[in-house]
């Protein structure tokens, strides 16, 4: 179903039509938005690092321990199962449906928190320009308006959502070029050595180091719209892992050794504008903050893409009602972009810190059952076809799992007790939504899509999934 638009009824026969795939360099931008969409936010790591150090290590060492690793599990695991849905359908092979759907909600959840982000923070930018947006009554339509048309150029194709941000990330990252290279003739290493531990803030500097290197797994849940899955997910990983590297280490060994570590406490949200005039000029100051709000633009349309799709995929799969896979003349779900738009909208109102701290913990809950299920799949299928199969026998790969591991639990212990109460409410709202759903399944209160008409994948299917684990506990009870 991913290479065709299906409209379907119970009344009226199916009509398909072909939509276009998703081709190599669109799929690097897209991953490259889903994690990145450039340096914007990576400024807080070197306040909450005491200095220039910590930032550009961590920036170093966190994607050898954290991105490498994870892109290698999704890219093995997104070849495996190249459909909608992607890290559901893996934990539904490896657990079972049950917490197959706890993933999706809480991924889904995590990823429109995350989403609901991006219009504030490209009215935050513009309202330097424009100040009349710092009042509500210009504020709160402003935000309605970009929310609503952004859900519209997704709703329009996600091949135009790929190139979109090809053009927007080639606008966003031009400047920081043009700054590095004004930044020459002043960088002077030394700079980059200093570090104050009396200043470092270490849940904010690992929460700012988590929240700019995670979500490598997002688009697997569009794989059933790539073009040759098993070949250009694995390119499209490598190439967005070294775009995103590049996009965060040049600016700030530009802009940390440009200018004076004294002013290192000054790093914030937005700062790299002020780096821009103090090296180049206002005209680079505008150019940056221009960047930045095109930037928000991408970011926003990479991870309704794969929030929609998730929810699509899950559909197809029979989590969720039948509605949810309904798509478009484009090809695009529609329901699941519309349910999608609204929660960010609802989430809006949060500030950026309790939203980054509440989707990092969600997130991190998810990836640490993402790599349990990598591991088991090992295990429990090691005859599954894996046209991109990390060159690693079973332990190797659990080894490969455990540093990223530890980094999870760690950012999961630091959260404050707000973020443990309401992710527990969440977590417990995912767990009473699943059998609720199945009720609705069970007294037919909605259409789901049935077993035999879904697309075919290397997934198990219910029944076949419930006898499987019912043979499991079974075998556990055994004396």
């Amino acid at each position: 179903m991913g290479a065709e638009e299906t409209i379907a009824s119970d009344e009226n026969a199916t009509v398909t039509t072909p939509s276009p795939k998703l081709t190599l360099l669109p799929l690097v931008f897209l991953i490259f938005y889903e994690v990145s969409g450039g340096p914007f936010g990576v400024e807080d790591s070197v306040k909450s690092g005491g200095g220039p150090l910590l930032a550009l290590l961590g920036f170093l060492i966190f994607p050898l321990i954290w991105s490498i690793p994870e892109a290698l599990v999704t890219a093995e695991l997104a070849t495996s199962f190249p459909e909608n849905g992607g890290y559901v359908v893996w934990i539904s092979s490896a657990f079972g449906p049950f917490w197959g759907f706890q993933e999706g909600f809480w991924k889904w959840f995590s990823g429109v928190m995350d989403n609901a982000l991006y219009p504030v923070l490209f009215l935050d930018y513009l309202k330097h320009s424009f100040p009349v947006l710092n009042h509500v009554a210009a504020r709160v339509p402003a935000l309605l308006g970009i929310t609503f048309s952004l859900t519209y150029l997704n709703y329009r194709g996600l091949h135009i959502v790929g190139f979109s941000a090809v053009l927007l990330a080639v606008f966003s990252l031009c400047p920081f070029v043009v700054m590095a290279l004004l930044a020459v003739p002043r960088i002077k290493p030394k700079r980059w050595l200093f570090v104050d531990f009396q200043k470092v803030n270490w849940r904010g500097y690992f929460n700012t180091m988590f929240w700019n290197l995670n979500y490598w797994d997002k688009a697997s849940t569009l794989a059933g719209e790539v073009d040759r899955p098993g070949k250009t997910f694995p390119k499209a990983l490598f190439g967005a892992v070294l775009l995103v590297m590049g996009s965060y280490l040049i600016p700030l060994m530009a802009g940390t050794g440009a200018l004076s570590s004294a002013s290192s406490g000054e790093w914030s949200d937005g700062y790299f504008a002020e780096v821009g005039m103090l090296i180049g000029g206002v005209w680079l100051k505008g150019w940056i903050q221009a960047a930045a709000a095109m930037s928000n633009l991408g970011l926003f349309e990479a991870e309704m893409s794969s929030d929609a799709f998730q929810l699509l995929g899950m559909s197809e799969i029979g989590m969720l009602p039948a509605f949810f896979a309904q798509r478009s003349k484009y090809g695009t779900p529609t329901i699941s972009i519309l349910c999608s738009a609204t929660g960010v909208i609802f989430l809006s109102w949060m500030s950026f810190q309790e939203i980054i701290e509440f989707l990092n913990f969600l997130y991190a809950l998810g990836m640490l059952l993402e790599f349990a299920a990598f591991v088991k799949l090992r295990i429990k299928k090691p005859d599954l076809h894996r046209p991109y199969r990390i060159p690693l026998n079973t332990i190797g790969a659990l080894m490969l799992c455990l540093p990223p591991s530890f980094l999870l639990i760690l950012v999961m212990v630091l959260a404050t007790v707000k973020t443990y109460l309401i992710s527990g409410v969440i977590i417990v709202l995912g767990l009473g939504l699943y059998p609720f759903l199945e009720l609705v399944k069970e007294k037919r209160w909605a259409r789901f899509i049935p077993e035999e008409t879904r697309p075919v994948s290397g997934v198990p299917s219910e029944s076949q999934l419930d006898q499987e684990n019912g043979d499991e506990s079974s075998a556990s009870l055994l004396p």
